[in-house]
């Protein structure tokens, strides 16, 4: 076994979840496959000089290809996700959510204008997006990763766009994607107990839909936005809470990124599309939930 490979116990968790296929030959093992994918992610090498010991580099590149495509990792994600929930190592006491842009390599640039297919379908690959998740700004080309992290410094869902959008929008659309199954029955779990956030997603916005949903938060608010409510007087409403002995726990999420841009891939985007990026940030999520 190499450093950094899977280890026996962590296979044993990841076993079952891998779907076999039908088609006309023999799956290559799973195991070396997915050892061959986190080598490649945590490195950041070029497929083509992935080591001969995990077989075939395009059989590995296929395989990261086809997964991310037809929801593979996202199904194998939520599964070690409500494995963790059921051990009791998710803590939904406290969930941060916060962004980091990752800098996109020159090969990352220059993907084919016509939609990508799903290999042996007809339908889009899941997570595609027709800009690839592809912005420019002063330090060239960029794409910005949105996540909401538990208390374990693991994230629970990913959202991949251009590295020039703005953190308050999409703090919604990525707390959609929060959803751990519950194996016993019943609705997978979508809500943390509390959720903290820097100053970029304050907004009436974000803060009524937290309401809403009923999950507290602590979030400051901005200074603009704090003189124009005191301007407009008892029109403008209370002052937002602000704890802070809960938001220093807000380097959670901090290090999560942290973890996460501790590979390679992930710090620096290689790959031309946004849906085999977004499976590049999955599979890493997944090798953290698999360490105990």
């Amino acid at each position: 076994m190499g450093r950094g490979d899977l280890t026996d116990a962590e296979w044993a968790r990841l076993e079952p979840h891998p779907a076999e296929e039908r088609r006309g030959g023999r799956w290559k093992s799973h195991r070396v496959v997915i050892n061959g994918i986190l080598f490649r992610q945590r490195t950041g090498i070029p497929w083509r000089d992935l080591p001969m010991r995990f077989g075939k580099w395009k059989t590995v590149h296929d395989r990261h290809r086809r997964w991310p495509a037809d929801g593979t990792w996202d199904r194998i994600l939520r599964a070690v996700q409500a494995d963790a929930d059921i051990e009791g190592r998710l803590d939904w006491t406290m969930a941060g959510v916060d962004s980091t842009v990752c800098r996109a390599h020159q090969h990352a640039a220059g993907a084919p204008k016509r939609p990508p297919r799903v290999l042996g379908r007809r339908s889009q690959p899941a997570h595609h997006r027709d800009d690839e998740g592809m912005g420019r700004s002063r330090g060239g080309l960029t794409t910005k990763m949105h996540l909401v992290g538990e208390g374990g410094r693991r994230p629970l869902a990913v959202l991949i766009t251009p590295g020039q959008a703005g953190d308050g929008p999409w703090m919604i659309p990525v707390l959609e994607r929060v959803r751990v199954l519950r194996p016993a029955g019943g609705r997978p779990r979508t809500r943390p107990e509390h959720l903290s956030g820097d100053k970029a997603y304050s907004s009436r916005r974000n803060r009524r839909y937290l309401r809403r949903r009923q999950i507290r938060h602590t979030i400051p608010e901005r200074r603009d936005q704090r003189t124009h409510r005191q301007k407009r007087g008892s029109k403008g409403g209370r002052p937002v809470g602000f704890d802070r002995a809960r938001y220093a726990r807000r380097n959670e999420v901090e290090r999560t990124i942290n973890a996460l841009k501790g590979f390679r891939a992930v710090a620096t985007r290689f790959d031309k599309r946004a849906y085999v990026f977004h499976g590049t940030v999955t599979v890493t999520a997944i090798r953290l939930w698999l360490r105990s």
